[in-house]
């Protein structure tokens, strides 16, 4: 874990209110790994950093994908190529590097963390969001990086219409595993479905996090191992430790 002043190389819209920024920091590219996280300045007026996923991490390039849904995420959108972002990182744990063909499942921002398990492992992925807008820029970012794209949209403007758990079960393989970030509950029926069909599943949880080094408990979680930081104990998690292995009520 270090600190660095890392050159923007890229930042601007992908969607509606989402932004995509990209850093020269090779260093940090070089000893991350999917699945963890970076605590990120945005500037002195702003006390607390932002924790945002590691959505790449090739080239001694880090990606990053935010919304914006306030004055900090507002002021990093304004930030301009050539300027430079403080980040802190990389923190957490990441995903188990797999031995064979893995299923990434994710909604909404989820799927940033999975975007670099993409650029990393052997992958398919399934895309879910509300509508065409959530999905579309998020198929054009993976398709270069997985050899099959399984697009699930609310309203059916895009893709199959329904959820991720409604076309999950149509499109489980001989996957070793499953790995899945968004909503809590698209978290916890991907592992229903993952775990009654023996597929082990990993979740990577989003929390609001203060510190991100595991010192002012403002994520901390109940599992069956007991009180864990999302921040330092993830924020990748076996399904079962955090929802309780009992899938089949």
């Amino acid at each position: 874990m270090n600190i660095f002043n890392a050159k923007i190389l890229l930042n601007e819209p992908v969607a509606p209110k989402i932004f995509k920024i990209i850093v020269d920091a090779p260093d940090l590219a070089k000893n991350s790994r999917p699945g963890q996280f970076l605590q990120v300045k945005i500037a002195d007026e702003f006390t607390l950093r932002r924790p945002l996923g590691i959505a790449g991490n090739l080239n001694g390039k880090i990606t990053i994908f935010y919304r914006v849904v306030g004055r900090g995420t507002e002021f990093l959108s304004k930030k301009r190529v050539g300027d430079y972002l403080n980040i802190l990182g990389a923190l957490g744990t990441g995903f188990s590097t797999p031995k064979s063909k893995i299923l990434l499942v994710g909604g909404g921002m989820g799927l940033a963390p999975l975007l670099c398990a993409a650029q990393n492992f052997n992958s398919d992925v399934l895309i879910a969001g509300r509508n065409a807008d959530e999905v579309i820029f998020w198929q054009n970012e993976f398709k270069n990086h997985v050899e099959n794209i399984f697009i699930a949209t609310d309203d059916g403007s895009y893709g199959k219409k329904g959820f991720a758990t409604d076309l999950l079960p149509e499109i489980l393989s001989d996957y070793s595993a499953i790995y899945t970030c968004g909503p809590e509950i698209m978290m916890k029926n991907t592992a229903k479905i993952a775990l009654n069909n023996k597929i082990p599943c990993e979740i990577s949880l989003e929390k609001r996090m203060a510190c991100g080094l595991g010192a002012c408990l403002s994520c901390s979680i109940d599992t069956t191992l007991g009180r864990k930081k999302v921040c330092k104990d993830g924020a990748v998690f076996d399904a079962k430790i955090v929802f309780g292995g009992d899938f089949d009520e």
